[in-house]
């Protein structure tokens, strides 16, 4: 059975899907709010030396995909686009969505760009975020 702060913690990645997918957010003064903004599904765990991302994005290539890491946010940023050779009135049901997609994580450490490592396989994009060695506390002599 889980912890009911995960429980809790998973009701309210939920509930700001819901929100985000409903009310998008411009994402400066030259962009508009665009329906077609979709947000992957991503999941986020640690390991012993690693933070690790997984991010659901099936029908892309790693060239539709931007990831830019800057002090200890990691933004995703693309564009899934529609299968122009189906017609709109060919349809019986559409689910998936096409669009831009911007999604920004907050790490937990100060970590380090130069080390992330990304890999695209199956549709889903893995990033492995090195977490920093520990420093330790300098004592400091009072004189």
């Amino acid at each position: 059975m889980a912890a009911p702060r995960t429980n809790l913690s998973f009701l309210q990645d939920q509930i700001n899907r819901m929100f985000f997918e409903a009310f998008p957010e411009p994402r400066g003064d030259d962009e508009e709010v665009n329906l077609d903004t979709w947000y992957p599904s991503v999941d986020i765990h640690e390991t012993d030396g690693c933070i690790v991302v997984q991010a659901e994005l099936p029908g892309l290539k790693k060239e539709d995909i931007e990831i830019e890491v800057k002090k200890n946010i990691l933004t995703l940023e693309g564009v899934r686009t529609e299968d122009a050779e189906i017609k709109e009135e060919n349809y019986y049901q559409q689910e998936r969505r096409s669009g831009k997609f911007h999604r920004s994580f907050t790490l937990p450490a100060a970590i380090h760009p130069e080390k992330v490592a990304a890999t695209y396989k199956a549709g889903v994009l893995e990033i492995k975020i090195p977490k920093p060695k520990e420093q330790n506390p300098k004592l400091v002599d009072i004189r």
